[in-house]
């Protein structure tokens, strides 16, 4: 343990735990500064394979998490969300530091059981708050490109992590969930390694339906939820403007093993949410819905082989829609 003082205040210094779902490779301490909890997260292209495969923080450019703080886009926030960032700072070439209160104690408990109902569709109702918000949002701030989603959780990212002698574990457990979905799925397996390759019909189909501020990554490990009803959203990785449905898909496809009602429940719901609080969303969102679970599978459909049931849900909805899209026979 490393102590020492700021600002007059005693700051005490030393590792951190991780929750068992983080796992980009950054580095965390957790740091306490005048009696109340923080947690340090230090990030860069070396620490972090993340942003290594979506491609930012590329030419000296900040990464997108810093972006979002500086832009005042985590001050706008509805009320609803707590993103738990105090500030940023420099910390050496190509790393930045993001010191956050430790919110721990509010996060969803790590585990394969479904989360409570009302819990679920709190944070539906919570990133509606944020899709409202900022819709529409005309402006991509120079945040995560649409196109760069959906090439991110390929056997090319992992083949470039190889070569350059990384050893994370989601890269190299990529390949051979590809392999199993190839064996598993032959049909979706080509329309979604063909988006992978290339995402540019599917990005491009995306940007003709109306789009807004997303996180890009509700994941139940960026997820808690306080007594006073607030949802915490931490992990401003993926940030950048894209429809509704693109954080709805990849929460229906992360969560999958978790959720405690029908991906079409889901679904509803958020968009029930859209609609309670002004956004209209009759003449998009079908068609937004179903290109956006083509992305969702083209980035997570490589790790669904294991259940049958959850790999045919996907495969029904993402084979005719992709075809279309690549305009296959």
């Amino acid at each position: 343990m490393i102590s020492a003082v700021a600002g007059g205040r005693s700051v005490h210094r030393g590792l951190y735990a991780k929750n068992v779902d983080s796992l980009s490779g950054s580095a965390f301490e957790r740091v306490t500064i005048g009696g109340e909890g923080h947690v340090l997260k230090r990030i860069g292209r070396e620490l972090d394979w993340i942003m290594r495969a979506v491609g930012d923080g590329i030419d000296g450019d900040p990464p997108w998490a810093v972006s979002v703080w500086r832009y005042g886009l985590l001050d706008a926030l509805p009320p609803e969300l707590d993103h738990t960032v105090v500030g940023m700072a420099h910390d050496g070439p190509g790393r930045y530091a993001i010191l956050m209160r430790d919110v721990g104690a509010a996060m969803v408990p790590p585990g394969s059981a479904p989360i409570p109902l009302a819990q679920h569709r709190a944070f539906l109702d919570h990133m509606a708050a944020m899709h409202v918000r900022f819709f529409p949002f005309e402006s991509d701030h120079g945040l995560m490109p649409l196109a760069a989603r959906y090439t991110a959780l390929t056997p090319a990212m992992s083949a470039r992590e190889a070569e350059a002698g990384r050893d994370d574990p989601v890269p190299r457990a990529v390949p051979a969930g590809w392999g199993a979905l190839r064996d598993a799925a032959p049909p979706a397996y080509e329309i979604a390694h063909a988006l992978g390759t290339d995402s540019a019909p599917l990005a491009e189909a995306l940007a003709e339906t109306p789009a807004t501020l997303i996180h890009g990554d509700w994941k139940y490990g960026n997820l808690g939820s306080h007594a006073d009803g607030r949802t915490v959203l931490l992990d401003w990785g993926w940030p950048g403007r894209a429809g509704p449905c693109v954080d709805l898909a990849w929460y229906l496809a992360v969560n999958c093993d978790r959720l405690p009602e029908s991906k079409e429940d889901a679904a509803r719901a958020l968009r029930d949410a859209l609609e309670r609080r002004g956004l209209r969303t009759a003449g998009w969102w079908n068609r937004q819905l179903e290109l956006a679970l083509v992305g969702g599978f083209v980035q997570l459909g490589w790790s669904k082989t294991y259940d049958p049931a959850e790999l045919g849900w996907w495969t029904e909805r993402v084979v005719p829609i992709g075809r279309d899209l690549l305009r296959c026979p």
